[in-house]
């Protein structure tokens, strides 16, 4: 099949999770004989007038990534009008690109596959332009992230696009059951088939750790505790530091390394003073790949505690390395580790079950280890990239181009928040 995938992230633009997953899914799908294409950007900075688009292949796919356009938009404070002129510099640049695939014939694609709500415009269009069947993955969504609320401008505008997008495809894709509830919540009835397709993971690219002759995790002085993330509210960071008081009182000496980065450093670093563990807290910032396999190599743990979580792909990395997994149940991440066999879970925003779990997997280090051996037998059975594209095959198969009714506009209900810390500002 000829297939165009649509994402704003795509390397070495990589934002998050979905950068890593579209990448390993288009890999996985030439490796099954797909003609791929994927649509994207080039990275922040560039402009049509000195950096125009650019078309590559690599890894068996093809790459066009077009400039960002017009460039005087910021993403961060003109996130709409940014990723409207993203999706208008895509379609065009498709569409220069796609109708000479070098031997004077257009490439026609098979399917149109959207990643998430700021694909939705070219996505649209062009499945609209070829008539063909438009596929969608949604990742996350903007009430999902702000647990329920989309109180603001803004807030309404990305739901308003997510409801359109989810209503326009002909198939729709989940990364974990969870997260086919809250969309046929959100934006049902009148959707297409969701099929649930986990996140895979190409366990080679993460080396698992050399244990020790007895099984057991480093136990070489204090224990080292890790968060590997985006630093946002939904991320649950502000609970595991709300935890680490407790946790230090029963095991002295324990520290937290951060990795990461978000709109949410200067207040997490406000709560680090408030509960008096600056000195054992180490906000290390955005990581590369290597830097956090080292990372996840010498710690005791690596502790998730979102509050909210489509999926959670780092814990299949960290699965992968061998690192422990203490994890909240918060969507896919409950789905992903089971308690007390491939890890630890505790209800998400739950400080005193996070403290327990955390205190049972360095009270037992080598029973720790065999979780996380248990976690890591389990990605090459369920969680293969070649296994998630011949799922997703089955998707493309199976669309077909529905007929188009006109769709209103979406039903914005929110529900109340009573968790939400009210010093804390919905970004």
């Amino acid at each position: 099949m000829k297939l165009l995938l649509v994402s704003w992230e795509y390397p070495p633009v990589v934002v998050g999770g979905l950068g890593r997953h579209v990448h390993n899914l288009a890999v996985a799908l030439a490796e099954l004989g797909h003609d791929v294409v994927v649509l994207t950007r080039r990275p922040t900075g560039t402009d049509a007038t000195t950096h125009p688009t650019t078309v590559t292949t690599a890894e068996g796919v093809r790459i066009i990534a077009a400039a960002e356009d017009p460039p005087e938009f910021d993403f961060g404070s003109d996130m709409m009008p940014w990723t409207l002129a993203m999706g208008h510099a895509m379609v065009r640049a498709g569409l220069r690109v796609l109708r000479d695939d070098g031997t004077g014939q257009a490439w026609i694609p098979d399917v149109v596959h959207a990643h998430d709500w700021l694909v939705a415009h070219p996505a649209v269009a062009l499945a609209e332009f070829y008539d063909v069947p438009l596929v969608a993955t949604i990742h996350a969504t903007e009430a999902g992230r702000h647990s329920g609320w989309v109180a603001a401008k803004t807030n309404r505008q990305v739901h308003s696009v997510e409801w359109w997008l989810a209503r326009e495809a002909d198939a729709l894709i989940t990364c974990s059951t969870s997260m086919r509830d809250e969309v046929n919540r959100l934006f049902g009835p009148e959707l297409a088939e969701i099929q649930v397709i986990h996140n895979g993971i190409a366990v080679e690219e993460w080396p698992h750790r050399r244990l020790e002759e007895s099984g057991t995790v480093p136990s070489d002085g204090p224990a080292e505790l890790l968060f590997a993330g985006r630093l946002e509210y939904e991320k649950g960071v502000q609970d595991l530091l709300a935890a680490l008081p407790r946790i230090r009182r029963t095991h002295p000496g324990t520290t937290l390394t951060i990795a990461g980065s978000g709109t949410q450093l200067e207040w997490l670093l406000e709560l680090a003073r408030k509960h008096r563990v600056v000195g054992a807290v180490t906000f290390r910032g955005s990581v590369d790949r290597a830097e956090l396999i080292e990372l996840m190599h010498r710690s005791a743990a690596i502790v998730l505690p979102s509050r909210y979580e489509p999926f959670g792909i780092v814990a299949l990395e960290a699965a992968a390395t061998g690192v422990p997994l203490v994890v909240s149940t918060a969507g896919g991440l409950g789905e992903a580790v089971t308690d007390t066999h491939t890890g630890m879970t505790f209800p998400p925003a739950d400080v005193t079950a996070l403290a327990a779990a955390v205190r049972t997997t360095l009270d037992d280090p080598e029973a720790a280890a065999q979780r996380a051996r248990r976690a890591f037998d389990r990605l090459t059975e369920e969680f293969s990239w070649r296994t998630v594209a011949e799922r997703t095959t089955g998707v493309y198969v199976a669309a077909k181009r529905r007929v188009r009714h006109p769709i209103g506009r979406p039903n914005i209900v929110e529900r109340p928040l009573p968790e939400r810390d009210p010093n804390q500002p919905i970004t």
